[in-house]
Protein backbone atom coordinates (compact mmCIF):
# COMPACT_ATOMS: atom_id res chain seq x y z
CA UNK A 1 0.00 0.00 0.00
CA UNK A 2 1.48 3.39 -1.01
CA UNK A 3 2.71 5.61 1.75
CA UNK A 4 0.48 8.71 2.34
CA UNK A 5 3.37 11.00 1.41
CA UNK A 6 3.74 9.11 -1.89
CA UNK A 7 0.02 9.55 -2.62
CA UNK A 8 0.27 13.27 -1.90
CA UNK A 9 3.22 13.58 -4.27
CA UNK A 10 1.33 11.68 -6.96
CA UNK A 11 -1.74 13.93 -6.58
CA UNK A 12 0.49 17.01 -6.89
CA UNK A 13 2.07 15.65 -10.06
CA UNK A 14 -1.33 14.84 -11.57
CA UNK A 15 -2.65 18.32 -10.72
CA UNK A 16 0.47 19.92 -12.23
CA UNK A 17 0.07 17.78 -15.34
CA UNK A 18 -3.54 18.83 -15.93
CA UNK A 19 -2.66 22.48 -15.31
CA UNK A 20 0.11 22.22 -17.91
CA UNK A 21 -2.27 20.48 -20.34
CA UNK A 22 -4.87 23.22 -19.88
CA UNK A 23 -2.31 25.95 -20.55
CA UNK A 24 -1.06 24.07 -23.61
CA UNK A 25 -4.57 23.86 -25.07
CA UNK A 26 -5.16 27.55 -24.45
CA UNK A 27 -1.86 28.42 -26.11
CA UNK A 28 -2.61 26.12 -29.05
CA UNK A 29 -5.80 28.04 -29.70
CA UNK A 30 -4.11 31.38 -29.07
CA UNK A 31 -6.14 32.51 -26.10
CA UNK A 32 -5.36 36.27 -25.98
CA UNK A 33 -5.97 36.34 -22.21
CA UNK A 34 -3.34 33.70 -21.47
CA UNK A 35 -0.49 35.15 -19.41
CA UNK A 36 2.59 33.01 -19.99
CA UNK A 37 4.87 32.59 -16.99
CA UNK A 38 8.23 30.86 -17.45
CA UNK A 39 8.55 27.55 -15.62
CA UNK A 40 11.03 27.28 -12.82
CA UNK A 41 14.50 27.24 -14.31
CA UNK A 42 13.13 27.73 -17.83
CA UNK A 43 12.06 30.42 -20.27
CA UNK A 44 9.16 31.18 -22.61
CA UNK A 45 9.88 30.33 -26.24
CA UNK A 46 8.55 32.64 -28.92
CA UNK A 47 5.93 31.19 -31.25
CA UNK A 48 6.59 31.20 -34.99
CA UNK A 49 2.99 32.35 -35.49
CA UNK A 50 2.21 35.92 -34.54
CA UNK A 51 -0.98 36.38 -32.54
CA UNK A 52 -3.20 39.39 -33.30
CA UNK A 53 -4.73 41.39 -30.47
CA UNK A 54 -8.03 39.51 -30.59
CA UNK A 55 -6.35 36.12 -30.86
CA UNK A 56 -6.83 33.55 -33.59
CA UNK A 57 -7.60 29.89 -33.91
CA UNK A 58 -5.27 28.05 -36.30
CA UNK A 59 -7.64 25.06 -36.45
CA UNK A 60 -11.15 26.56 -36.50
CA UNK A 61 -14.22 24.40 -36.75
CA UNK A 62 -16.32 24.43 -39.88
CA UNK A 63 -19.55 24.94 -38.19
CA UNK A 64 -22.17 26.98 -38.08
CA UNK A 65 -21.78 30.75 -37.92
CA UNK A 66 -24.39 33.48 -37.56
CA UNK A 67 -22.91 35.65 -40.30
CA UNK A 68 -20.15 35.87 -42.89
CA UNK A 69 -18.41 38.48 -40.76
CA UNK A 70 -18.33 36.21 -37.72
CA UNK A 71 -17.13 33.32 -39.86
CA UNK A 72 -14.34 35.36 -41.44
CA UNK A 73 -13.13 36.56 -38.05
CA UNK A 74 -13.13 33.00 -36.74
CA UNK A 75 -11.35 31.24 -39.59
CA UNK A 76 -8.97 33.90 -40.91
CA UNK A 77 -6.09 32.47 -38.89
CA UNK A 78 -6.55 28.96 -40.30
CA UNK A 79 -3.45 26.78 -40.54
CA UNK A 80 -5.17 23.49 -41.40
CA UNK A 81 -3.04 22.92 -44.51
CA UNK A 82 0.44 23.89 -45.62
CA UNK A 83 -0.77 27.00 -47.44
CA UNK A 84 -1.63 28.85 -44.23
CA UNK A 85 1.92 29.67 -43.12
CA UNK A 86 2.90 30.83 -46.64
CA UNK A 87 0.05 33.25 -47.34
CA UNK A 88 0.21 37.02 -47.07
CA UNK A 89 -3.51 37.47 -46.46
CA UNK A 90 -6.46 35.14 -45.97
CA UNK A 91 -8.87 35.64 -48.89
CA UNK A 92 -12.36 34.99 -47.55
CA UNK A 93 -14.74 36.44 -50.13
CA UNK A 94 -16.53 39.64 -51.03
CA UNK A 95 -19.91 40.86 -52.19
CA UNK A 96 -23.51 41.09 -51.12
CA UNK A 97 -24.79 39.05 -48.20
CA UNK A 98 -28.07 38.88 -50.12
CA UNK A 99 -26.49 37.69 -53.36
CA UNK A 100 -28.61 35.51 -55.62
CA UNK A 101 -25.48 34.33 -57.46
CA UNK A 102 -22.12 33.21 -56.09
CA UNK A 103 -19.07 33.10 -58.37
CA UNK A 104 -16.41 30.58 -57.33
CA UNK A 105 -12.81 30.50 -58.55
CA UNK A 106 -10.17 27.97 -57.60
CA UNK A 107 -7.74 29.95 -55.41
CA UNK A 108 -6.28 33.42 -54.83
CA UNK A 109 -3.52 34.68 -57.09
CA UNK A 110 -0.61 36.95 -56.24
CA UNK A 111 -2.61 40.19 -56.20
CA UNK A 112 -5.46 38.59 -54.25
CA UNK A 113 -2.96 37.26 -51.71
CA UNK A 114 -1.49 40.74 -51.35
CA UNK A 115 -4.83 42.53 -50.95
CA UNK A 116 -6.95 39.87 -49.24
CA UNK A 117 -9.78 40.10 -51.77
CA UNK A 118 -10.75 37.64 -54.54
CA UNK A 119 -10.64 38.55 -58.22
CA UNK A 120 -8.76 41.83 -58.21
CA UNK A 121 -6.13 42.99 -60.65
CA UNK A 122 -6.65 42.50 -64.39
CA UNK A 123 -8.76 39.35 -64.01
CA UNK A 124 -11.01 41.08 -61.50
CA UNK A 125 -11.39 44.12 -63.74
CA UNK A 126 -12.42 41.87 -66.61
CA UNK A 127 -14.94 40.05 -64.44
CA UNK A 128 -16.41 43.38 -63.35
CA UNK A 129 -16.68 44.45 -66.99
CA UNK A 130 -18.39 41.19 -67.98
CA UNK A 131 -20.93 41.66 -65.19
CA UNK A 132 -21.65 45.22 -66.30
CA UNK A 133 -22.29 43.97 -69.84
CA UNK A 134 -25.32 42.05 -68.56
CA UNK A 135 -26.37 44.90 -66.23
CA UNK A 136 -25.03 43.24 -63.09
CA UNK A 137 -22.68 44.74 -60.53
CA UNK A 138 -19.90 43.16 -58.51
CA UNK A 139 -21.54 44.54 -55.37
CA UNK A 140 -24.73 42.58 -56.05
CA UNK A 141 -23.15 39.13 -56.36
CA UNK A 142 -20.77 37.22 -54.09
CA UNK A 143 -17.27 36.19 -55.17
CA UNK A 144 -15.01 33.66 -53.47
CA UNK A 145 -12.68 30.73 -54.12
CA UNK A 146 -12.51 27.04 -53.29
CA UNK A 147 -9.23 27.73 -51.43
CA UNK A 148 -8.78 30.73 -49.17
CA UNK A 149 -4.98 30.86 -49.46
CA UNK A 150 -2.72 31.19 -52.48
CA UNK A 151 -0.85 28.07 -53.65
CA UNK A 152 2.84 28.69 -54.36
CA UNK A 153 3.49 30.04 -57.86
CA UNK A 154 -0.25 29.83 -58.55
CA UNK A 155 -0.11 26.07 -58.98
CA UNK A 156 -3.34 24.07 -59.08
CA UNK A 157 -4.91 23.24 -55.70
CA UNK A 158 -3.96 19.83 -54.33
CA UNK A 159 -6.76 17.36 -53.51
CA UNK A 160 -5.91 17.42 -49.81
CA UNK A 161 -6.05 21.23 -49.79
CA UNK A 162 -9.50 21.15 -51.36
CA UNK A 163 -10.62 18.55 -48.83
CA UNK A 164 -9.55 20.72 -45.90
CA UNK A 165 -10.78 24.06 -47.25
CA UNK A 166 -13.98 23.15 -49.10
CA UNK A 167 -16.09 22.89 -45.90
CA UNK A 168 -15.51 26.62 -45.45
CA UNK A 169 -17.13 27.14 -48.85
CA UNK A 170 -20.01 24.91 -47.76
CA UNK A 171 -20.58 27.12 -44.73
CA UNK A 172 -20.39 30.30 -46.79
CA UNK A 173 -23.05 28.92 -49.12
CA UNK A 174 -25.23 27.86 -46.17
CA UNK A 175 -25.13 31.41 -44.80
CA UNK A 176 -25.68 33.06 -48.18
CA UNK A 177 -28.25 30.56 -49.50
CA UNK A 178 -27.92 31.80 -53.11
CA UNK A 179 -30.11 30.71 -56.00
CA UNK A 180 -27.25 29.93 -58.39
CA UNK A 181 -23.54 29.10 -58.32
CA UNK A 182 -21.08 29.90 -61.10
CA UNK A 183 -17.80 28.07 -61.36
CA UNK A 184 -15.11 30.24 -62.93
CA UNK A 185 -12.74 28.01 -64.88
CA UNK A 186 -11.91 24.37 -65.35
CA UNK A 187 -10.03 23.85 -62.10
CA UNK A 188 -12.81 25.24 -59.93
CA UNK A 189 -15.44 23.19 -61.78
CA UNK A 190 -13.43 19.99 -61.62
CA UNK A 191 -12.76 20.44 -57.91
CA UNK A 192 -16.40 21.09 -57.04
CA UNK A 193 -17.86 18.42 -59.31
CA UNK A 194 -15.17 15.81 -58.58
CA UNK A 195 -14.52 15.23 -62.25
CA UNK A 196 -11.68 15.29 -64.76
CA UNK A 197 -13.94 16.28 -67.65
CA UNK A 198 -12.60 19.14 -69.80
CA UNK A 199 -14.11 22.60 -69.60
CA UNK A 200 -15.69 22.16 -73.02
CA UNK A 201 -17.79 19.29 -71.68
CA UNK A 202 -18.73 21.13 -68.49
CA UNK A 203 -19.93 24.38 -70.08
CA UNK A 204 -23.51 24.67 -71.28
CA UNK A 205 -24.80 22.13 -68.75
CA UNK A 206 -26.57 22.87 -65.46
CA UNK A 207 -24.85 20.84 -62.75
CA UNK A 208 -25.72 20.47 -59.07
CA UNK A 209 -23.52 21.33 -56.12
CA UNK A 210 -24.79 21.31 -52.54
CA UNK A 211 -28.33 21.14 -53.94
CA UNK A 212 -27.79 24.36 -55.90
CA UNK A 213 -27.68 24.72 -59.71
CA UNK A 214 -24.09 25.22 -60.84
CA UNK A 215 -23.15 26.90 -64.12
CA UNK A 216 -19.63 26.71 -65.55
CA UNK A 217 -17.85 29.36 -67.59
CA UNK A 218 -14.32 30.54 -68.33
CA UNK A 219 -11.96 31.98 -65.78
CA UNK A 220 -11.26 35.66 -66.51
CA UNK A 221 -7.52 34.92 -66.58
CA UNK A 222 -8.11 32.48 -69.46
CA UNK A 223 -10.01 35.18 -71.32
CA UNK A 224 -7.09 37.56 -70.88
CA UNK A 225 -4.83 34.97 -72.49
CA UNK A 226 -7.24 34.22 -75.34
CA UNK A 227 -9.57 37.05 -76.37
CA UNK A 228 -11.24 34.75 -78.90
CA UNK A 229 -13.10 33.11 -76.02
CA UNK A 230 -14.83 36.33 -74.99
CA UNK A 231 -18.00 35.88 -77.11
CA UNK A 232 -18.59 32.40 -75.64
CA UNK A 233 -18.02 33.69 -72.11
CA UNK A 234 -20.45 36.54 -72.69
CA UNK A 235 -23.04 34.09 -74.01
CA UNK A 236 -22.55 31.94 -70.90
CA UNK A 237 -23.49 34.88 -68.68
CA UNK A 238 -26.43 35.85 -70.87
CA UNK A 239 -27.78 32.30 -70.69
CA UNK A 240 -27.31 32.29 -66.92
CA UNK A 241 -29.15 35.59 -66.63
CA UNK A 242 -32.07 34.27 -68.67
CA UNK A 243 -32.33 31.06 -66.64
CA UNK A 244 -32.38 33.05 -63.40
CA UNK A 245 -35.03 35.41 -64.74
CA UNK A 246 -37.15 32.42 -65.79
CA UNK A 247 -36.79 30.76 -62.38
CA UNK A 248 -35.30 27.68 -64.02
CA UNK A 249 -33.75 24.76 -62.14
CA UNK A 250 -34.95 25.87 -58.72
CA UNK A 251 -36.03 23.13 -56.28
Amino acid sequence: MPHPSDQSTLRSKVAAYFQLLSEYERELYHDPDLKREPPAGGKVLKSAVSTPAKGLNPYPSYAPYDSLTAMNESISGCLRCGLGPTRTKFVFGTGSKNARVVFIGEAPGAEEDRRGEPFVGRAGELLNSMLREIDWRREDVYICNVLKCRPPNNRDPLPEEVTLCEPYLHEQLRILDPEWLVSLGRISAQALLRTTAPLKALRGVVHRYREKPLWVTYHPAALLRNQNLMPDAHQDLLTLQRMIAAGAYQP
